[in-house]
């Protein structure tokens, strides 16, 4: 199995770019990882609906029957890390070729990727900046496959 996280990047920063490649260059003794990130709609903030909806088409294109997906959402599950990585365990299990992670816009996703996802996790009930929600995101990714993996990283 592969592993990918999707997410709709406008801002750059260096310390962002930074905590990507450390993630995924911890994560791919586990897993093949990358992120892939998709063009941002350049529609006005104010037609939010809109550049949602081009978001979610977007990202429509690029999963496929084969993927496993994990929405991360503010209205997805409330999970600590141990059942997180329950979780991920339960998709490596399910025969799918690919793990498929999702961080979509500002505006979020349609509801056609939130029906997709076979799992919506919330990060937090705070709102972040898309940035360091990407981070928490990353982080929680690599832990859970410490957890899987009996790694001495997540202190039970």
């Amino acid at each position: 199995m592969k592993a990918v996280l999707f997410d709709f990047k406008t801002a750059k920063e260096e310390w962002f770019d930074h905590a990507v490649a450390t993630y995924t260059k911890k994560l791919n003794p586990f897993i093949p990882f990358e992120v892939i990130s998709l063009k941002s709609s350049k529609t006005d903030r104010d037609d939010a609906a809109s550049k949602k909806k081009h978001e979610s088409e977007d990202l429509l294109k690029k999963i496929t029957n084969d993927d496993y997906v994990i929405l991360f959402d503010e209205k997805g599950k409330d999970l600590d890390s141990l059942q997180f990585s329950k979780q991920i365990e339960t998709a490596q299990m399910s025969g799918k070729k690919r793990l498929v992670f999702i961080i979509g816009g500002a505006f979020g996703v349609s509801d056609d990727i939130k029906n997709r996802a076979q799992l919506k996790v919330s990060l937090s009930k705070m709102v972040m900046n898309h940035l360091v929600a990407e981070t928490v995101a990353l982080e929680q990714i690599y832990r859970a496959f410490t957890i899987i993996k009996r790694i001495p990283y997540h202190n039970i």
